[in-house]
């Protein structure tokens, strides 16, 4: 190569228009400048790319990066094109290259004016790119986003795994891998797997001081995003989502709440995405939607909060993603929104894979689960698995975590934890997390019956204490490795080594307080039937008052209270004190018909309610929700009021029948009349129809479990679902 380190700096300047390097860019430049083979862990916003850039516009030849995604090739390349007077000087060599194209890429390299090309790993395998490359100086190889190198890495790609007999087939020239996230583990395999376990390593600290980390259960989410980003009005933010369905959910969820918002996934065309991208970046959008393809090398660098509408499969992901924000230093704010459920579901998702692919992902994830529910510094906590100490009481950026800042009242659970092991040792290591929970409360299951586990002494042991409780007791257990969840007959709980020894030996095991689980959400109390929108906390003083209305104006109509508004209304009514039938319609399951029949007395009742206690409504936005796109509620009624069979309607919308019979239940609670008598009156009799009906009507509830308890020996399910929509269709309606 053609520079020294003395004229380093005049380059920098020459190119880029600094003064100065960041950090060790000068070292890690000199070393790859000298031929040797580099290794770069830097966070992002490091400056990783200026490591592979200037000396590729200083060296003779053309330097080869391999990059993961086309938008980050692209946006890398428009930035280099930048900087000089020919667009020639960069380029990219990928499928989206038509034959011309690619042509002409290749005679800017053999013309000597192309000094750095972006190629996805998948080309270098085509031979015809690998005879071109041996005919030409190559200055050195980089290897962007290294991670995906490795298994263990948040983001393998197994086309990475093979880059070295690939770059050994074009020649010998030094290798620069780079990545902002690697545990040591990762580091080791990327080295090995490149062959360049010799390389020097440069490792910047990977403590992002800036950053704010919070973890919020799972409750009321989408009310909680739209009031975050209301409140932080006109700055820039990344919303992650793990699927492509809930990134379209969301954005249309923030743009009819008035938030410019944009999508960003695999889904969309090139064109799109690059169109996206680029209103993000000239703040056209303020908010983009995106799964994990989104970011990877978007200089935008006041990013000012990343939100995790899921939490990611491995802290890789989660802090490369993090990373997005405050790239200048400024405010970077990071929520992650966690529900154990959500774990249980990637669990099931990992059941399918190979063993070796699941021992990898379920380990992965036993560390995300950890970080979520730890109640020491986060901080600290990722830095440590990066192989990075931390001091939580003097470190830079030590209280910029929600744990730091409002630390958890700890517990001492010590006895709890022992009987939850003994249940493990006394149940012969076969059993999963739920079925230890139900046998250490008592709940009789199929798989306690099966193993006749109802007659032991320890069934029910723990009864005085929540489920969710036990849960939690279980999932710390397994974060502190004195449990196992065992791969091969996947999910079962198995004492390991340090449990056993705890076990004999038992010393404190304090947990958070409020760990409680409710926060965290694995009681499945906020998923009951029809509680899908309840508040967390109420004005219960209303709440009774509410139902006693309800009551009075129930027998004035002569129908059940339920018919009037379901409890769920309730609640939501103590939360968002609606004073006019138009803000009533903005409560849970009530729709208009509903409010216009039966709302008045309510928001005048609320209204002085809220005058003689000098109430002080919530500033809480009322969310506005999206039509939901499942719901045919328009060809529904037309279909009913033509009359035609329901199974017809069902499969004309490729729904089954209890999914038509849930939409008609959801059209008729919020306040709308459905005529399905002339499909009844084929499916049950007068004498029938009436049985079910005076029921209801003297009924305190009209839930199925009520209606099976009374019924299910004369009528089956289906039959009494249509009943309790006629029901509520004729007497609410």
């Amino acid at each position: 190569m053609e520079a020294t380190s003395k004229n380093l700096t005049s380059y920098l300047k020459k190119y880029f228009g600094f003064d100065q390097f960041k950090g060790q860019q000068h070292e890690i430049i000199t070393t790859l400048l000298n031929n040797e083979d580099v290794f770069v862990l830097m966070p992002t916003g490091g400056g990783k790319s200026l490591c592979y850039q200037l000396p590729a516009l200083m060296s003779d030849g053309v330097a080869i990066i391999v990059s993961p995604l086309i938008a980050l090739m692209k946006n890398q390349v428009d930035a280099i094109r930048g900087i000089s007077e020919n667009d020639g000087i960069a380029h990219v060599l990928n499928s989206s290259l038509n034959k011309s194209e690619t042509k002409a890429v290749m005679t800017d390299i053999k013309d000597g004016v192309t000094k750095l090309l972006y190629v996805a790993p998948e080309s270098l395998t085509k031979e015809e790119y690998i005879d071109f490359f041996k005919s030409v100086k190559i200055s050195f190889f980089a290897i962007d986003e290294a991670h995906c190198i490795s298994e263990w890495g948040h983001d393998f790609r197994p086309e990475y795994r093979n880059l070295k007999s690939i770059l050994n087939k074009i020649g010998d020239a030094p290798i620069i891998a780079l990545t902002a996230t690697a545990t040591p583990k990762v580091q080791e395999d990327i080295q090995k797997t490149l062959g360049m376990q010799s390389a020097r390593v440069f490792k910047d600290s990977f403590n992002r001081t800036n950053l704010f980390y919070e973890i919020r259960p799972k409750v009321d989410q989408d009310k909680q995003i739209i009031k975050f980003i209301k409140q932080n009005d006109g700055k820039s933010g990344v919303i992650y989502c793990l699927s492509r369905k809930k990134v379209e959910e969301i954005t249309q969820l923030l743009q009819v709440n008035g938030i410019n918002a944009i999508p960003y996934h695999a889904g969309l065309d090139v064109k799109t995405r690059s169109k996206h991208q680029d209103l993000f970046l000239m703040e056209e959008a303020s908010v983009v939607v995106a799964t994990i393809a989104f970011g990877m090398g978007i200089d935008k660098p006041d990013v000012r909060f990343v939100m995790h509408y899921d939490i990611p499969k491995s802290l890789e992901s989660y802090y490369q993603e993090t990373g997005r924000a405050g790239r200048d230093g400024g405010e970077g704010i990071c929520i992650a929104f966690y529900d154990y459920k959500d774990i249980e579901k990637l669990e099931k998702f990992l059941a399918s894979k190979p063993v070796a692919e699941r021992e990898v992902g379920m380990q992965l994830l036993s560390e995300v689960v950890a970080y979520a529910e730890t109640s020491m510094s986060r901080r600290k906590f990722l830095l440590h698995y990066f192989g990075e100490e931390f001091d939580d009481k003097t470190g830079e950026g030590a209280m910029m975590d929600d744990n730091m800042r409002n630390p958890k009242k700890m517990v001492e659970a010590k006895d709890d934890a022992v009987t939850a092991l003994e249940v493990v040792q006394k149940t012969n290591q076969k059993l999963k997390l739920n079925d230890i929970v139900n046998v250490i409360v008592g709940k009789e299951t199929s798989i306690t019956k099966s193993y006749n586990l109802s007659t032991e002494p320890f069934f029910g042991i723990g009864k005085s204490k929540e489920d969710y409780y036990w849960k939690s007791i279980l999932r710390q257990l397994i974060v502190r490795n004195y449990l196992e969840k065992e791969i091969e007959s996947y999910g079962v709980l198995k004492l390991t080594k340090d449990g056993k020894a705890y076990f004999a030996n038992p010393t404190s095991f304090e947990i958070a307080e409020d760990i409680d689980f409710k926060k965290l959400l694995s009681d499945g109390a906020f998923d009951k039937e029809d509680t899908s929108s309840t508040p967390i906390a109420y004005d219960d003083v209303l709440l009774k008052q509410l139902k006693e209305l309800r009551k009075k104006i129930a027998k004035k109509h002569q129908i059940p209270p339920f018919a009037i508004f379901q409890d769920t209304s309730l609640d939501d009514m103590t939360m968002q004190y609606p004073t006019t039938i138009k803000e009533l319609t903005n409560v849970f399951g009530v729709g208009e018909g509903k409010a216009q029949k039966f709302g008045k007395d309510f928001v005048d009742f609320i209204a002085k309610y809220v005058t003689d206690n000098d109430i002080i409504r919530p500033e809480d936005m009322v969310i506005k929700q999206l039509a939901d796109k499942s719901s045919h509620k328009v060809y529904i009624i037309q279909s009913t009021d033509r009359k035609l069979n329901l199974e017809d309607v069902a499969s004309a919308k490729n729904l089954s029948m209890s999914d038509l019979l849930s939409e008609m239940e959801s059209i008729v609670y919020q306040g709308t009349k459905l005529n399905i008598d002339y499909y009844i009156d084929d499916v049950l009799d007068e004498d029938q129809q009436e049985e079910i009906s005076d029921f209801l009507m003297e009924a305190e509830s009209d839930s199925m479990s009520t209606l099976l308890k009374e019924f299910s020996d004369d009528y089956d399910e289906e039959e009494l679902r249509l009943m309790r929509i006629k029901f509520i269709s004729d007497v609410a309606n």
